[in-house]
């Protein structure tokens, strides 16, 4: 973990060196100053000699300027160290969620992640630049302070000694019970941030649905559990400033009291005594700055297991040694394949013990035909076309593209020949245009308009008053969700495809121009293979044949013709919807 998070220092390592050398600098002007402070009083002050005065006030006061220096340096190039460490681990972050599988993001919530790039890089970057400063600076202070005044006299140093052992015995209790709370509080952080993100995403339902209050309560109830694990750790941590207090004056008095005495006896002088309080106070000082370094420290380990969890994170797919980067032609075979969520990130594609969403898949399409799959909801068949494009790898079996097995493919180049419209359509923050230059960075304004009138996007985009540069909100909440159905399949029309998956995309979409579409797929791009995932039997029956599936099953695969004349679940549904009503679901089409 340490090693993960420090190996995104990088560039930053000069900074890094540079602000621990600018605090010893620092340190060591501060301890120089009391000698010098103790040589005033006693070769000075006590003998009228105003030079002397004068010429080590001059040195005093250069080593302050010195100091002050030393400590900007510091708190500059730290700052700049621990802002930079927090740039890598985004960036690391964000760079390793894009190699991820849909089984590896299945894995952290998208509230969880979101967290883990913002609360948690901050706590890690304000740790960073406290370890880099207070943690060099506290422990060298401390450490000289003691020499120091063991230097000016080894009794009166030795009620320091006792103090700092006492004392520190207490912030490590102090410290192991707070820790606990801390690890507690940032998965919590994540339900706030799921909350959060829900409501703003689904703000319209909560309006229409009148649900403000509820949503309310579930945000309070999650900034609740925070603030409740929040105070409980600062409740404990509280009793570091008394503590603190207490070792202080009881340090002052012991000391002013024993070398009062001493004075007096000439033991020891007036300018020692008070070198011996300024170290005092520099020591009990370091002290509480190390307690205060151990809570940010304590509250950082477990934002930096988090997020060392994200980069060390390994994609369950991966390109092979030597990828194949050319997809010949867009026929597909399923050979007993069997899947699983469960074993998705198994390196090893045992099914045993293990529920299988997809049971001994056999299936053979030929480049250019149009396949529509039929099947109720829970019936496996968006799981089916995620293995087409290697979204996720079959558990079992084997899936081949143009007669190769995907997993001999650069994952890169059969993507771009496998072109998916999901069954969530997304659209970007952006015009029309850059949303369509998605499925092709270069394509011109005349390759968009084309692929619009094949997707029948092109006529309503033509009385958006801005066209193809019409602004689209975040989540295509501008447009409709057939208008946003048909520049996804635009958009996945542009990159010119082998095989082209449209997971019911055409759901909101008018029966008129649902035919539209299929008659442009038919003439446009017959040579590409098309897969047609529908609730609407009118959707697919034009289909060269169709795949009917139920319960993570292949039940039958023919043409429109054949399956009315040999499958039950076909015909019923069929009937039901030719009728006037009919859902897939209450007609023993799944789960």
């Amino acid at each position: 973990m340490v090693k993960t998070i420090l190996g995104q220092v990088k560039e930053f390592q000069k900074d890094s060196l540079i602000t621990p050398a600018c605090m010893v600098l620092e340190v060591i002007m501060e301890m120089l100053i009391p000698l010098l402070m103790a040589s005033i009083i006693d070769n000075g002050v006590e003998k009228g000699d105003m030079g002397y005065i004068y010429k080590t006030g001059a040195v005093m006061m250069l080593l302050a300027v010195f100091g002050l220096i030393a400590g900007m340096m510091g708190a500059k190039y730290g700052a700049r160290a621990a802002t930079g460490l927090g740039k890598n681990l985004r960036a690391a972050m964000f760079g390793n969620i894009q190699s991820f599988s849909f089984a590896n993001i299945d894995k952290f919530s998208t509230a969880g992640l979101v967290t883990r790039l913002t609360t948690d890089v901050t706590n890690i970057q304000n740790a960073y630049q406290m370890i880099l400063r207070m943690c060099v600076r506290a422990p060298i202070s401390m450490v000289t302070a003691m020499a120091m005044a063991f230097i000016i006299n080894a009794k009166l140093a030795s009620i320091y000694l006792i103090a700092v052992i006492l004392l520190g015995f207490c912030l490590f209790l102090i410290m192991g019970k707070a820790m606990r709370y801390f690890k507690e509080i940032f998965p919590k952080y994540d339900d706030l941030n799921a909350s959060v993100q829900e409501n703003v995403s689904a703000i319209r339902v909560v309006k229409a649905y009148v649900r403000e209050e509820y949503e309310n309560g579930k945000f309070t109830k999650a900034s609740g559990n925070i603030y409740q694990m929040f105070t409980k750790a600062e409740n404990i941590l509280t009793w570091n400033a008394p503590l603190m207090q207490v070792a202080v004056y009881g340090c002052i008095l012991a000391i002013s009291w024993l070398g009062a005495k001493m004075i007096i006896t000439n033991a020891l002088t007036t300018g020692q005594l008070m070198s011996l309080l300024a170290y005092c106070m520099n020591i009990l000082m370091s002290l509480m700055m190390l307690s205060m370094i151990f809570v940010m420290v304590t509250m950082s380990m477990a934002s930096a297991e988090r997020i060392a969890e994200v980069i060390n994170e390994e994609s369950s797919l991966s390109d092979p040694e030597h990828p194949i980067l050319e997809v010949p032609d867009g026929r597909i075979t399923f050979e007993h394949v069997d899947f699983s969520y469960s074993g998705a990130l198994q390196e090893e594609p045992q099914t045993e013990g293990r529920e299988l969403v997809l049971k001994d898949i056999n299936l053979e399409i030929h480049a250019g035909e149009t396949i529509g799959i039929i099947g109720g909801t829970g019936s496996a068949k968006s799981s089916l076309v995620s293995l087409i494009s290697r979204l996720y790898d079959a558990t079992a079996g084997s899936v081949s593209v143009g007669g190769i097995n995907v997993k001999e493919y650069s994952m890169e180049e059969l993507r771009n020949q496998v072109s998916v419209v999901l069954q969530k359509n997304v659209l970007f923050s952006g015009t029309i245009l850059e949303n369509l230059r998605w499925g092709d960075k270069n394509a011109t304004k005349e390759d968009c308009i084309q692929v619009c009138k094949m997707a029948c996007a092109h006529e309503f985009i033509e009385q958006l008053p801005n066209q193809y540069d019409t602004y689209i909100e975040q989540g295509g909440s501008n447009v409709s969700g057939g208008q946003k159905q048909r520049l996804c399949i635009a958009r996945a029309l542009l990159k010119k495809p082998k095989i082209l998956i449209l997971d019911d995309s055409t759901s909101a979409v008018d029966t008129a121009t649902d035919s539209k579409i299929r008659q442009a797929f038919a003439t446009e791009i017959p040579d590409t293979t098309k897969l047609i995932i529908a609730q609407r039997i009118s959707s697919v029956q034009n289909a060269d044949r169709i795949i009917v599936m139920d319960n993570g099953r292949v039940v039958d695969f023919g043409t429109h013709e054949e399956l009315l004349r040999r499958s039950e679940i076909y015909r019923d549904v069929y009937e039901s919807q030719t009728g006037g009503s009919g859902d897939f679901d209450q007609q023993g089409g799944g789960r």
